[in-house]
C-alpha cells in the first residue's frame, strides 16, 4: 500500500480552477485597510482555549490571552470573494494550512483556492496558546468549522434580502448563491453581495455545521496548498527571511550547560571592520554584514568560563535519575517544557494484588535523552524601532514567544510583534524563542534589523532534549492469560501514555520527578514514545512467559473496542499468526492510544546474531483517529511518525559528560536514513461518526515496541532500552 495510493478528488461544488487570491501582504500595518470592505465574522472563543501561559494584552488582533473569553475576528470576505481566515496556530510541517482550509471551504461551499490561511502573526490573529498536543484539529477546526458556517448564514441572510425571497429557496456553490436549484442563471456571488459593505456578527459554539458524513471537501485528498512552493524552494521558511539593510548576528556559547563566564576581552572582535559587539551582562555576540564575519568575529573573542557543575554521563543516567527522584507523583521533571502534557496519574493508590497471580514478572526498561533534531535549526530576523520590535521566528508558541521577548527586553507586549512563517519542524522543541532574544537584543544594540540562524551544533548542543527516563514495571498474571496485577513507575520522563488501556483489577501508574542534568522538553508524544514502550515490551514478555499468542494476549486484556480494532485491522492486514520465512525474520505487534488517536503496528525484521545488524524490513501501522479529514495527509503524518520512531527506537541517543554533549553533529548523531527506512504500509479506519482527532503524534508510539518484540522473535534476544542497537545488536 502506498501512502499516494488514495485518489484524489476536487469536489464539482469547488472549482478547481479558479484563481487563487493575491498573497496578503501580513506586514503592512495597515493590513485592515488593504482587506477592503467584506463581511467580517466574529466568534466566541471558549475559554479553555484562550487559557494557560499566553500574553496578557496587546496590539491588534492578537489582543488577550486572558482566562475569560475573548471576541476575535476569524474569517473576512472580500469583495473580490476571497475569504482570509486568521489563526494563530503555526505551521511546522503538518500541513494543517490545508485541513484548516478544507474546513472553511466546506463550511463557505467555496473552491480551497479561494481561501487564504493567515496564521501565527500576533498582531493579526487572535489569542492562541500554542501548536501543540495535537490539538489543531479537535479544537481549531472546528472552530473555523462553525465560523465558516456563520459566515454562510449570513450571506444567505443578505441573499435572501437581494432576491426578495425566503433563504430556504437559496442554493450556495462555488462562492455563488443561486435564486434557486432549478435556475442558475440567477446568482450572485459573495463578493458582489459584500461590496461596499461592513458586517459585523458573533456566534457561538451552537452554531451547527456540517457532519463528516456529508463533507464534500473535508476528508477528501485535497492536495496540499501551494504545494508547487514548496517544491520549487520558492516557499519561504523563518531562515529565508531577508531585510533591506539587515545584519547578520551569532552569539559567544558557553563551554557547558551551567558554566558561567567569569571574564570577556572582546578587543579583537571589535578592531574588525564592519563588525559590532554586543555586550549585554551575560550575553556577548557579534553583528556584521554577513553571517560568516559574524561567526570569525565571534571566534576572535576570548572568554574565561566557571568549571560545569558535576553530573552524570550518558553511561550513569539512569542510576542518577532513580537516585535523584522525588516521593510524589507528577509529570516530567523538564526544565522547561512547553504545552501539551498530561495529567500525572494518581501516586498512592493500593499495592497490587499479586497474590492472585499465577506468575510475576518484573522488569526495567530505559529511554535515552534523544534530539528534536528539526530539519530547520533555530532562526529569527529582529526589526528594532523605536515604537514596535516586529520578530520573523520559527516557533510553535508565536504569543508565548512575544511575552518572552517583551520580558527579555524589558518593554509593553503590545510594542512586541512576533510573525512565525513556516517552520521546518518542532516536534515540541520549538515552544521558546531562544534565537528571537537573541536576534532582538543585537537588533536593538546596532539599531538595524538582525538575522541570527542556529548552527546544526548549537541546536544540538543549547536547545532543548526528549527527557530520558527510567520505568520499573512489575506485573501478576493467571495462566489462561488474565491480568492481576500491575506496577509502573516511570522516572522523569513523565505521565502521558502512563495509563494503560487493558483490564487489570489492580494498578499503580506513577510519574516520579528528577532533577534532570540536561535541558529537557515535549518531544513528540510527549512521554507516551517511553511509556508505551515499555508497557508493549513487558506484554510481549508476559506473552511469552505464558506461552501465548502476543496478539491472542492482549486481545484478552482489551476492553476498549477502538483499540481492539485497530489492532484486529493491522494483523489482519499484516498477516499475523502466518508462517515466518526462515533465516533470522521475525514478528512484532504493540499498540495502543494516545491524544484520541488509536494505533497498532507490526513489523517485520531481519536479524544476524552473528554480524549483529539489524533490517527492519516491513512495518504496517493501522489508525483511527476518528472522522478523516485529509486521508493522503494524514498517511503522510503516520509514516512520518513511524520514520521518526524508528530513529529513537534503534540508534538515536545524546552522549554527555560532565553537561557537555559529544556528539553535536549529524555525522555522529544517527538519525535514521534512507536505507533504514521498510517498506511502509497504512490502514486508516475512518469513523465519521466521531470527531476528528490529531494525527501529529500518537502513530509514533507503536514503532519502537512493535520492532524491539520482532527482533526478540528472530532472535531470542530481550532488549529493553531505547535506543536498542546503537551500535548493533552483539553491542
Amino acid at each position: 500500500m502506498n501512502s499516494h495510493d488514495t485518489q484524489i478528488l476536487e469536489p464539482e461544488r469547488c472549482a478547481p480552477d479558479a484563481p487563487a487570491p493575491a498573497r496578503l501582504e501580513v506586514n503592512r500595518r495597515d493590513f485592515f485597510k488593504t482587506l477592503g470592505y467584506g463581511v467580517m465574522v466574529l466568534y466566541l472563543v471558549p475559554s479553555a482555549l484562550a487559557r494557560g501561559g499566553g500574553a496578557r494584552g496587546g496590539g491588534g488582533r492578537g489582543g488577550g490571552g486572558a482566562a475569560s473569553a475573548d471576541i476575535s475576528a476569524w474569517i473576512h470576505i472580500g469583495e473580490d470573494g476571497s475569504v482570509t481566515v486568521f489563526t494563530g496556530k503555526a505551521e511546522v510541517g503538518q500541513n494543517i494550512r490545508t485541513s484548516l482550509t478544507q474546513a472553511v471551504a466546506e463550511e463557505l461551499c467555496v473552491p480551497v483556492s479561494s481561501v487564504k490561511m493567515l496564521m501565527a502573526d500576533t498582531d493579526l490573529v487572535p489569542y492562541d496558546m500554542g501548536t501543540f498536543g495535537s490539538q489543531t484539529t479537535p479544537q481549531m477546526a472546528p472552530q473555523l468549522h462553525r465560523a465558516a458556517a456563520a459566515a454562510r448564514g449570513v450571506l444567505l441572510d443578505m441573499a435572501a434580502e437581494y432576491f426578495k425571497v425566503d433563504k430556504s429557496a437559496l442554493t450556495v456553490a462555488d462562492g455563488t448563491i443561486f435564486k434557486s436549484a432549478a435556475n442558475r442563471n440567477l446568482a450572485v456571488t459573495f463578493g458582489q453581495l459584500t461590496k461596499g459593505q461592513k458586517f459585523t456578527k458573533t456566534v457561538d459554539n451552537a452554531t451547527r455545521i456540517t457532519p463528516a458524513s456529508d463533507w464534500k471537501i473535508a476528508g477528501t485528498s485535497v492536495p496540499k496548498v501551494d504545494g508547487r512552493d514548496f517544491v520549487t524552494g520558492k516557499h519561504k521558511y523563518s531562515s529565508d527571511m531577508k531585510l533591506p539593510g539587515m545584519l547578520f548576528g551569532k552569539v559567544l556559547r558557553g563551554t557547558a550547560w551551567g558554566a558561567k563566564m567569569v571574564s570577556v576581552d572582546t578587543q579583537a572582535a571589535e578592531a574588525m571592520e564592519g563588525v559590532k559587539v554586543v555586550h549585554d551582562g551575560s550575553f556577548v555576540g557579534a553583528v556584521a554584514p554577513d553571517s560568516l564575519l559574524a561567526e570569525y568575529a565571534v571566534n576572535a573573542i576570548t572568554a574565561k568560563w566557571s568549571d560545569p557543575p558535576e553530573g552524570p554521563t550518558d553511561k550513569t543516567i539512569f542510576e542518577y535519575l532513580k537516585n535523584n527522584a522525588t516521593a510524589g507523583g507528577g509529570g516530567g521533571g523538564a526544565a522547561r517544557r512547553g504545552g501539551g502534557g498530561a495529567p500525572a496519574a494518581r501516586a498512592g493508590a493500593p499495592a497490587p494484588a499479586a497474590g492472585a497471580a499465577d506468575q510475576t514478572l518484573k522488569q526495567t526498561y530505559t529511554v535515552a535523552y534523544i534530539a528534536h533534531t528539526p530539519l530547520e535549526p533555530r532562526a529569527a530576523l529582529a526589526d528594532w524601532k523605536p515604537d514596535k520590535l516586529t520578530v520573523w521566528t520559527g516557533t510553535q508558541r508565536p504569543f508565548g514567544v512575544r511575552t518572552e521577548l517583551a520580558q527579555a527586553l524589558g518593554i509593553p507586549e503590545e510594542r512586541v510583534r512576533v510573525i512565525v512563517p513556516d517552520t521546518g519542524s518542532g516536534y515540541g522543541g520549538k515552544h521558546t524563542g531562544e534565537a528571537a532574544v537573541e536576534a532582538a537584543r543585537m537588533s536593538r544594540a546596532v539599531g538595524k534589523p538582525v538575522k541570527l540562524v542556529w548552527t546544526r551544533e548549537e541546536e544540538f548542543t543549547w536547545a532543548f532534549f526528549r527527557p530520558a527516563a527510567v520505568i520499573d514495571v512489575t506485573s501478576g498474571v493467571r495462566n489462561d492469560g488474565t491480568l492481576t496485577s500491575w506496577d509502573f513507575v516511570n522516572y522523569n520522563s513523565g505521565s502521558p501514555g502512563i495509563n494503560s488501556p487493558y483490564r487489570i483489577a489492580n494498578k499503580t501508574e506513577v510519574s516520579r520527578v528528577t532533577r534532570t542534568p540536561l535541558a529537557q522538553t515535549s518531544y513528540r508524544c510527549l512521554a507516551a514514545t517511553g511509556n508505551n514502550f515499555a508497557r508493549e515490551v513487558h506484554m510481549d514478555e508476559l506473552a511469552r512467559l505464558l506461552k501465548m499468542d502476543p496478539l491472542e494476549f492482549r486481545l484478552k486484556n482489551l476492553a476498549d473496542a477502538r483499540l481492539r480494532a485497530v489492532f484486529e485491522a493491522a494483523a489482519k492486514a499484516f498477516g499475523w499468526g502466518a508462517a515466518k520465512p526462515a533465516g533470522g525474520r521475525g514478528f512484532g505487534i504493540a499498540g495502543g492510544t494516545e491524544k484520541g488517536g488509536f494505533v497498532a503496528t507490526c513489523a517485520e525484521v531481519l536479524a544476524d546474531k552473528a554480524s549483529g545488524t539489524v533490517k527492519v524490513v516491513r512495518a504496517l501501522t493501522a489508525f483511527d483517529c476518528g472522522a478523516i479529514v485529509n486521508p493522503n495527509h494524514l498517511k503522510n503524518q503516520i509514516e512520518g511518525a513511524m520514520v521518526m520512531g524508528l530513529g529513537g527506537a534503534l540508534f538515536e541517543e545524546i552522549e554527555f559528560q560532565k553537561s557537555m554533549i559529544t556528539n553535536p553533529h549529524l555525522a555522529d548523531y544517527r538519525v535514521p536514513r534512507f536505507a533504514d527506512i521498510p517498506k511502509i504500509e497504512i490502514v486508516l479506519l475512518d469513523n465519521k461518526g466521531l470527531a476528528s482527532a490529531g494525527a501529529g503524534e500518537a502513530p509514533i508510539i507503536g514503532i519502537a515496541p512493535a520492532v524491539g518484540n520482532a527482533i526478540f522473535d528472530a532472535t531470542g534476544i530481550r532488549l529493553r532500552s531505547m535506543p536498542m542497537i546503537p551500535a548493533g545488536l552483539k553491542a
